[in-house]
């Protein structure tokens, strides 16, 4: 079968606008190749991680014989600088990647698949990895990308409130959750909430939606599949939640400081990730570190999946220097140096060996979610993914503002997904026929 294409790809107009923001900054990006040696490594990197490679590096480069140039790059801006990058040729040799944004980049042909130097390396054992994690850097069982740290979504809650309503300890099922939602809202108060379920963020009910045997798309990722029998579930539970005054009908950007209102008691449930262990322990006072604490999220019948998350790290086509470059993802694979970055960041490794250090072994916020990472399920492999998760967003927000009924919102999110999965359904029936 052919590789799939993205948009930028096979649109010409598209293409050609990526060409031209790429001569724009050609300039910088030439100034950034010729300081750069022949005996260097261009490693991209982005947010917090771009600031500690440096020191993390540096002891590797005193034995490894050539040098690792990382630049920096925000968030914001790095994915489309890498489809500038790519449109100009002038891509990176190591690249720290987003891994929804995989998917695109390998559609574009743009990534050196790894298979291969995983097999002969002593380092990188699959086996070591959360098995849903791995997964999120495949495409048709090749491996694109190595795991370099992981992320996803779980309950962050009151433990005291929890008690005082009645409750010992966290849900592990959906009807559990409930009963203790709706004791929640009856010893809260008029004006506090159970659960802050912000209607800017769609991880949460695709978070949820992963618990169910049906998947979002069907037929080979190739339409919407939500009008399936599992979405719909989902689709419910999670908007009673907003019908019966458990969540408020809001975003996080309404609430002034997210944390000083979790240590008023504003809210008791947030679904939330592995950054925020840290934001609490910084944010909340001395007397609130013993009333909180992380738990899996809860599933249908028992405890539920979650969405697998996290950065990756990725090799070029393009690249020259291709063995100097895998020589550093083994050194970042290696767990002595995921501990490192874990203590630098907070980042969650991607290993499981890892995770027996005594600090992450011992750290009670951390031990939720490593037992989540075992129930992890990637998102839809997709290029077209994050345009499909935006749209599930906005009809989610619609329906609980009145502007959509319940009813009719799977049958509207189908319709849009099949439009935007349309130039991937004419690319796969290309490709069929020509190996027919």
């Amino acid at each position: 079968m052919l590789p799939l294409q993205s948009p930028a790809a096979t649109n010409p107009r598209r293409r050609a606008l990526l060409r031209a923001a790429a001569y724009a900054v050609a300039p910088a990006v030439a100034a950034g190749c010729t300081r750069a040696r022949d005996d260097t490594v261009r490693f991209w990197a982005m947010g917090r991680e771009g600031e500690v490679l440096g020191e993390l590096l540096r002891e590797f480069e005193r034995s490894a014989g050539f040098r690792v140039h990382v630049e920096q790059l925000p968030w914001s801006a790095g994915h489309e600088k890498l489809l500038t990058a790519f449109a100009g040729e002038t891509t990176p040799d190591l690249c720290q990647l987003g891994n929804t944004w995989l998917p695109e980049l390998v559609a574009l042909g743009a990534l050196e698949p790894l298979g291969a130097r995983v097999r002969a390396s002593p380092v990188i054992d699959p086996r070591d990895y959360f098995d849903g994690i791995w997964e999120t850097n495949t495409s048709t069982g090749e491996p694109y990308g190595v795991p370099w740290y992981v992320d996803t979504r779980l309950l962050f809650y009151r433990a005291d409130l929890l008690a005082q309503a009645g409750f010992p300890a966290p849900p592990r099922r959906w009807d559990e959750w409930v009963q203790m939602l709706e004791a929640l809202k009856r010893t809260m108060g008029r004006d506090r909430y159970a659960i802050l379920l912000p209607l800017n963020e769609f991880e949460p009910l695709v978070a949820l939606s992963l618990q169910q045997d049906e998947p979002l798309l069907r037929d080979g990722d190739r339409w919407g599949n939500f009008r399936s029998a599992g979405f719909g579930r989902t689709l419910r539970f999670y908007l009673s939640m907003f019908e019966r005054g458990f969540a408020p009908a809001g975003s996080d950007n309404q609430i002034a400081n997210v944390w000083n209102e979790f240590g008023r008691g504003t809210f008791a449930f947030y679904i939330s990730g592995p950054w925020n262990i840290g934001e609490f322990k910084r944010r909340l006072p001395a007397e609130l570190q013993s009333v909180w604490m992380t738990a899996p999220l809860p599933g249908p019948g028992g405890p539920g999946a979650s969405l697998a998350g996290g950065s990756s790290l990725v090799m070029f086509r393009r690249s020259r220097r291709k063995e100097a470059a895998w020589r550093v993802v083994e050194y970042l694979a290696q767990p002595a140096v995921q501990r490192r970055l874990h203590t630098m960041t907070g980042n969650l490794p991607p290993r499981r060996s890892t995770w027996d250090d005594p600090v992450l072994a011992t750290d009670p916020y951390a031990r939720a979610f490593f037992e989540q990472l075992g129930r992890v399920r990637p998102a839809p492999k997709v290029p077209e993914w994050e345009r499909i998760a935006t749209e599930v967003r906005l009809a989610v927000e619609r329906v609980v503002h009145g502007e959509l009924d319940a009813s009719d919102a799977p049958a509207e999110l189908d319709a849009r997904t099949d439009r935007i999965l349309e130039k991937r359904r004419w690319m796969l029936a290309r490709a069929q026929a020509k190996t027919a």
